[in-house]
């Protein structure tokens, strides 16, 4: 094994990556394994990102009203689950939920919307209006997650400030099609291309733990890499009562590890930020994902579910002696 981890280290150290073979390797490795791809990849997160973690949080600004099936999601048309359905909220409600941010530690807040794609004028600007204020008045870059944005719409969320749009995949093409059928994985792709060409910082991953396999993983690790997204928020799946994926949890901590270490080794220069699903899958081991190579994590509630406290999170980074990033 000794050449397979000196190839990994130098592949990832350099800047390059490792290729589509060593990183389903990487998957495959014995949890006696685990102390030595970790002693890989945190030298590769220091190297590129050093010891500030990138805090982020989110306000689930529009919930519920999603007309797409994807199989994961509480707020989808396939879901059956309990949760509470609202119209965008005002510029005032968004406002304070940023504030509530700042004081949480978050770098960076995001405005989420369901949907596939945010059409109504009205509401864009809004956002826009939301996005300016919070970035003058309380000094957070900002994000949107507001579904398939044409260019035009991206340039003028920037033009008010904007600093990030986030677009997941969710999981490689591959699989896509037991995930989703009301729309194509290519116009996610458009998407993400289209935000990138019209300046956006790109924040766009997936989530784990749908049934895909690990060479489902790689491919979606090779076509972040492909696209030259800015940041990789990696998500675990955490089954909601209620939707089609209720009930399965196939994610181990280790295996959870292995997910963040491959994502790091496979785009060792970019951001991978811990999101939804990383209590409730890795458990104990949070700990080490930034062993692993994650570089941020999100603070608060997520969409529909309830994360840890943030003094939690806070007092984390500081027993491990690192530091939010300013």
């Amino acid at each position: 094994m000794e050449p397979f981890w000196e190839r990994v280290r130098t592949q990832a150290m350099s800047g390059e990556g490792i290729g589509r073979e060593d990183a389903l390797a990487v998957l495959f490795l014995g949890n006696d394994a685990l102390w030595r791809l970790l002693d890989v990849t945190e030298p590769v997160r220091r190297r590129f990102k050093g010891d500030g973690i990138r805090l982020c949080s989110i306000v689930n600004a529009k919930s519920g009203l999603c007309s797409e099936d994807c199989s994961f999601c509480a707020q989808s048309s396939r879901s059956a689950a309990g949760i509470g359905k609202y119209p965008l909220l005002s510029g005032e409600e968004i406002f304070r939920e940023a504030a509530a941010a700042k004081e949480r530690g978050a770098r960076e807040f995001s405005i989420v919307a369901s949907g596939l794609a945010m059409r109504n004028r009205e509401e864009l600007t809004r956002v826009g209006d939301a996005v300016d204020r919070i970035r003058t008045e309380l000094g957070l870059e900002t994000c949107v997650s507001l579904g398939t944005l044409p260019p035009s719409d991206v340039e003028y969320l920037l033009s008010r400030g904007l600093r990030s749009v986030h677009h997941n995949l969710e999981t490689s093409r591959s699989f896509f099609p037991k995930v989703c059928t009301t729309h194509d994985y290519e116009e996610d792709v458009t998407a993400v291309r289209a935000a990138k060409a019209a300046g956006a910082w790109v924040c766009c991953g997936g989530i784990f733990g749908l049934g895909e396999s690990p060479e489902d993983r790689v491919e979606l690790a090779l076509t972040l890499r492909e696209l030259e997204v800015d940041s990789i928020p990696v998500n675990f799946l955490n089954p909601v009562p209620g939707t089609p994926l209720e009930g399965r949890r196939e994610l181990s901590p280790v295996d959870c590890l292995r997910i963040l270490a491959m994502l790091r080794l496979t785009n060792p220069t970019r951001e991978i930020i811990v999101c939804g699903g990383r209590e409730v899958n890795l458990r104990d081991l949070q700990v080490l994902m930034f062993a692993a190579g994650a570089t941020g994590t999100m603070v608060g509630n997520y969409l529909t579910t309830a994360g840890r406290p943030a003094e939690e999170d806070l007092r984390m980074l500081r027993d491990l002696g690192l530091a939010p990033r300013s």
